[in-house]
Order: structure tokens, then sequence, then C-alpha cells
């Protein structure tokens, strides 16, 4: 049990490091029209399944805290989405439910992985394993974008369709276009960097 314990712990500490590392360099956060794309939840999404969800919602919070704290910096026209402390542009105020936005998403990138990964893993053992290991990691990644984008839209579709300079009716088209599109490119990124780095670190800890 301690040296489980120990494992568990550096490797905690491991995933940690990548996150830090991704925040304060361009690789973390990549600008992408009026998002950023993100790489950050690739090691909460193998830390979900490596580690399990309790581990994996603590490092998807730390996530959420860094984009709130990063939004709150850097302030960019849809900051306030991310950041309580950046003002609305139509109200001039800022909202608590970007903290919403920010952190619950983020929490569920350490949660959905390890359900989707133990699912499938028992429907289709060992032999299919990658198969696995790359479904949950772009389950993951969609759960980011999927939740963020939906929730953006029902607490700030005003706000958001006025930065985009768009109606307001037109807004959930660009919600979709931007999760079929940088969406679905980041969770393919993070489906293949989940097969790969998951499959040898169960295979090191099964050891």
């Amino acid at each position: 049990m301690k040296e489980k314990n120990v494992r568990n712990f550096t490797l905690t500490a491991m995933f940690l490091a990548i996150m830090i590392i991704l925040a304060v360099t361009p690789l973390g956060f990549i600008p992408i029209g009026p998002i950023n794309a993100t790489t950050m939840h690739i090691p909460v999404i193998i830390a979900s399944i490596v580690l399990g969800p309790r581990i994996g919602a603590g490092l998807g919070a730390v996530f959420g805290v860094i984009s709130l704290a990063r939004a709150t910096v850097i302030i960019t026209p849809m900051s306030f989405v991310f950041s309580p402390f950046i003002a609305n542009p139509l109200t001039n105020q800022g909202d608590w439910r970007a903290v919403i936005v920010a952190i619950i998403p983020r929490i569920l990138i350490g949660v959905v992985p390890y359900f989707v990964y133990k699912g499938l893993h028992r429907l289709m053992k060992e032999k299919v394993r990658p198969v696995s290991l790359f479904i949950a990691g772009v389950a993951g990644s969609l759960t980011n974008t999927i939740l963020v984008m939906n929730l953006i839209f029902f607490f700030f579709k005003d706000s958001y369709a006025n930065v985009l300079q768009v109606t307001a009716d037109a807004v959930y088209g660009v919600i979709l276009g931007i999760i079929f599109g940088s969406g679905l490119v980041e969770a393919i990124v993070a489906g293949i960097a989940t097969m790969g780095v998951s499959a040898v670190l169960l295979r090191l800890m099964k050891k």
C-alpha cells in the first residue's frame, strides 16, 4: 500500500508539473480565432485513466483554476467567460458564472475518461486496449469542448454574440463550428496521446 501511495503521488506530481509547463508556455493554450485550443486537458485525461477519477478530478480542477487565472491576467475579448474578475462587455461587471464555465467541465475531464475506458475495456478486453484508450481520450477532450461551449451559450449568449459581431441567433452555429472544427482536432490529438502514454504507464504499473 505504501509503495502504491508513493507511486501515485509521484505520478500526480509529474502530471501537475507537465500542466504547469504547458500553462506557462504557448503549448498549453493556442489561440484560434475567438477561442484557445488547449493541450492541458491531455495530462488530466491520462491521469484519470491511470490513477483514477479522484486524482483526475483534482487535476482537472487545477486546470480550471489555471484557466481562470490566465483569463484574468492575459485579457482577451473572451476572458469574461472564464474569469469573474473581467467585466462582461454588455453589463460592465464580472459574472460569477464564469467560474462554472472555467472549472466544472475541467473537473469532468478527470472523471469521464476513467469510466469510458473501464467500460470499454470490460467489453473489449486486453486485445483492443489501444482502441479503448483512444476512445477514452477522445471522450475526455469532447467533454471539455462540448460543456465549455454550451455553458458559454447558456450563460453568455448575447455577450458572446456582441464580441463576435454576429446576431444572437447565429451564436450556436458558431459554437457548433468550433466543436466540429478545433474541438475534433483536439479530441483526435488527445486520443492519440492517451493511447500512447497510458498504455505504457498501465503496463509499468501492472509490473
